[in-house]
């Protein structure tokens, strides 16, 4: 695949906790001029990136990274991102309600965050890493009753990031309507490649230009 392709799918990424104005500047350049599918940013960069970049597509996170803040401080927090100019949602579940096996609670809270979202884009990360494969599966339902777009494999703040393998069995217990979005530790152009053909529909990474030229 041409780079030139493989730079439409990437979610241009800058969340650490110490990220510049100028750094996200910068990111909001790239993403510009490669024609990435999104910048990934913190939500008090929001507004920012909204006024400065009218054309560029914004993507915030939500309950991140740990994802046990109550249900209510993610709506909020979706709510005025949103507000501020956030086109995508990545939400992040209540790890601790799918390790007490409520998995009703992790669904009902992510319907919630849809309904907010509306015909934003709602990506919901389970974070693998912590996660057993009956508990992957039970997440793939989960992401698909509630009616969000994209599963999400990773913060990139856990233990572990993106797999093929998690991938593939996200791909086969996902409804039909959810897409894949795959993040955390891929690190080449061969990396994006074997992803997307695992089945992901969106590469998340800070390090697409390192990686693509």
């Amino acid at each position: 695949m041409k780079k030139e392709e493989l730079y439409q799918y990437v979610d241009h990424t800058a969340l650490k906790a110490f990220t510049t104005w100028k750094e996200i500047k910068k990111l909001c350049e790239e993403a510009l001029q490669y024609q990435m599918a999104s910048v990934c940013i913190p939500s008090c960069y929001v507004a920012r990136v909204h006024e400065a970049y009218p054309k560029l597509k914004i993507c915030t996170v939500v309950g991140f990274p740990l994802g046990n803040a109550n249900t209510a401080a993610k709506l909020a927090e979706t709510e005025a991102a949103l507000q501020d100019g956030a086109q995508e949602i990545d939400m992040v579940i209540n790890v601790c309600d799918v390790k007490n096996g409520e998995y009703e609670k992790v669904t009902a809270e992510i319907r919630a965050l849809k309904q907010v979202c509306k015909d934003h884009i709602l990506k919901v990360i389970i974070e693998t890493c912590y996660l057993t494969e009956a508990e992957k599966i039970a997440m793939c339902h989960c992401v698909t009753e509630a009616g969000a777009d994209f599963i999400k494999t990773s913060t990139g703040f856990g233990t572990g990031g993106a797999t093929l393998e998690d991938v593939k069995l996200m791909r086969k217990y996902v409804g039909n309507n959810v897409k894949i979005k795959a993040a955390g530790g891929i690190r080449t152009k061969e990396d994006m490649e074997a992803f997307l053909k695992a089945g992901a529909d969106r590469i998340g990474t800070s390090g697409a230009i390192a990686m693509l030229g």
